[in-house]
């Protein structure tokens, strides 16, 4: 079993001790009463976590609360400025990734991706099953399975696409789905290449949202007022959830301002592991940032 594997593996039980704790956090279950509702023993449990995002159990259920997530939006008003002013040029360290972004022209956006071939696979990550999908220009889609919903993942990748020649080929996509959950420490790499539709409106959004640094959230405010729509929020909203490559274009960063996770397409639970995982990874080691840039 590759290391993705287990990690993909490990991560169906953690959304499900996620899922259990917002269920019963009225009452405040005990390590062993979670541990017994993912059918591990307390010390497995804690063996699983170690192994999946490097901390306790309990520490990692820190993260998940509304009081975590009033301090990550703390300063936020501020945090997309000082992104953009600073660079966004870090060393290659943990989950370092470096992202181009490159919109369709409108004349590509018409045609709906005729004359193209997109290639797509289902692979492990560490948040679950994904889909990725790619094009000789870059990639094009990623997004995480729910409920088996493997068929209804194409079927939307073909929506999204309708002109394009759309084929399963595990073989082409495995490599970049290799480097984009390839968090030890390494060298830089060249960056990875997307290649999106959207409106002019959902671009300006998807390139906010690259300038979100790991370990930081902003609301949607925030996003409205950084690109000169301070009343546009709900439609800042609309295009957040309509961002084709989650993670990548990391989403999941923006919550509400009071403090609320908010929803997520790729799934609620989701939204808070990843979270959770990366506030882990800089409490781990601190100087392990991830920044990403908009080339």
């Amino acid at each position: 079993m590759s290391n993705l594997e287990q990690l993909c593996r490990d991560y169906a039980r953690v959304e499900n001790a996620i899922w259990f704790l917002e269920e019963n956090f009225d009452r405040q279950p005990a390590l062993e009463e979670i541990a017994m509702h993912v059918n591990l023993s307390e010390f497995h449990f804690q063996r699983l976590f170690s192994r999946w995002v490097g901390i306790s159990p309990k520490r990692f259920l820190q993260f998940l609360t509304k009081e975590y997530a009033k301090n990550l939006l703390e300063g936020s008003d501020n945090l997309l400025n000082i992104a953009f002013d600073a660079g966004l040029s870090g060393p290659g360290r943990l989950h370092d990734l470096f992202v181009s972004c490159e919109a369709v022209t409108p004349g590509e956006y018409k045609a709906k991706g005729q004359g193209i071939r997109i290639a797509y696979g289902f692979h492990p990550s560490p948040f679950g099953e994904c889909l990725l999908a790619t094009t000789t220009r870059g990639i094009c889609a990623l997004n995480f399975v729910q409920n088996d919903n493997h068929e209804s993942l194409i079927r939307r990748l073909n929506q999204r696409w309708q002109h394009a020649q759309v084929v399963q080929a595990d073989r082409e996509t495995q490599p970049l789905v290799d480097r984009i959950f390839a968090f030890d420490a390494g060298s830089r790499q060249a960056p990875l290449h997307l290649y999106i539709r959207g409106t002019n409106f959902q671009i300006k959004v998807w390139e906010a949202l690259l300038k979100i640094p790991m370990g930081k959230a902003v609301t949607y405010e925030d996003i409205a007022r950084h690109i000169g729509l301070p009343r546009a929020a709900r439609a800042v909203g609309n295009a957040v959830g309509r961002n084709p490559v989650p993670f990548l274009i990391p989403c999941h960063r923006v919550i509400r301002k009071m403090g609320a996770f908010g929803n997520y397409g790729e799934g609620p639970t989701r939204k808070k592991a990843i979270l959770g995982w990366e506030a882990a990874q800089i409490i781990t080691d601190p100087s392990m940032v991830s920044q990403m840039q908009v080339g």
